[in-house]
């Protein structure tokens, strides 16, 4: 029981990276538990995979649609989930420098929605895996971890990154590498996989490229654009009175915000003075 305990204050205490690295670890852990388990009872499949795996067949699906989310946080190898991991603490974090937790977590479940529907999609449209549908099912934290790294890379596509023996590389470089790694990839093998990648990468590139041109405060949550919007109220004003210092406040905000937003885009996030970075933060935890 302690040791349940002292798991349990470290997952809740953790940022938000460690915490989606636990949950992969855990549900991996219980993968080969059932694995045992089903190679004493002499049966054929896992039934975790069966379950929570994302079936390429659309009448299959729509028997099990949590699957849609439930896919990202499973694996069965030990090669995948480590790369995986691997690959969310590095890019998680830098991630983390300009967006909020809450923002990352989002970007890992759309991410992961997204490439889950590429996946049906590609697999009912393209008559090279149509034959395979019905075999084929999708697993692996890859397409959230492509939302969040295209995302990142979209946000501040001139941050660099240095690499032994390499030097300085660009994100946007890197970005354009990682796409094109699935692309070629797709005809060698694990086709429905790479374009599942590909779909979470497009919702991270689409979603910060409409927030950048929309000038949106990035540092709202996701959810607020599924809000219900109210029906706006009729106002009486009287004349003679001056706009309420709340209205001025709300706009002078606005327009730090995008002033340090723009000085990121054109110089990266280094360039910030401590004062700016405080406020950012600052904002970024309304």
């Amino acid at each position: 029981m302690e040791v349940l305990q002292n798991l349990k204050y470290r997952f809740k205490n953790a940022g938000i990276v460690e915490q989606l690295i636990y949950a992969n670890l855990a549900v991996f852990l219980l993968v080969f538990i059932t694995n045992t388990f089903g190679f004493l009872f002499q049966s054929k499949s896992n039934l975790l995979v069966e379950w929570f795996a994302l079936p390429a067949n659309f009448n299959d699906f729509l028997s099990k649609p949590w699957t849609i989310i439930t896919y990202g946080f499973l694996h069965t190898s030990f090669l995948h989930i480590l790369l995986n991991l691997i690959a969310l603490f590095y890019i998680g974090h830098l991630f983390k420098q300009y967006f909020t937790s809450k923002q990352l977590l989002n970007f890992y479940l759309l991410g992961t929605f997204f490439g889950g529907i590429i996946f049906i999609a590609s697999y009912n449209f393209f008559p090279a895996l149509q034959r395979v549908a019905d075999n084929s099912v999708l697993l692996g934290a890859s397409a959230g971890i492509s939302a969040i790294f295209i995302g990142i890379a979209t946000y501040i596509p001139n941050y660099e990154l240095k690499f032994p023996l390499v030097g300085f590389v660009k994100l946007w470089v890197l970005a354009c590498i990682w796409i094109a790694i699935d692309v070629i990839q797709i005809p060698a093998g694990n086709a429905g996989g790479h374009l599942a990648h590909i779909g979470g990468a497009i919702f991270g590139f689409l979603y910060v490229r409409s927030a950048i041109n929309k000038k949106l405060e990035i540092f709202e949550p996701i959810k607020d654009l599924f809000k219900r919007k109210e029906k706006p109220l009729k106002t009486v004003y009287k004349s003679g009175n001056k706009p309420s210092k709340k209205t001025v406040s709300k706009s002078k905000t606005q327009q730090e915000i995008d002033h340090i937003l723009d000085k990121i885009g054109k110089s990266g996030y280094d360039t910030l003075t401590k004062e700016e970075k405080e406020f950012l933060f600052k904002q970024g935890k309304k």
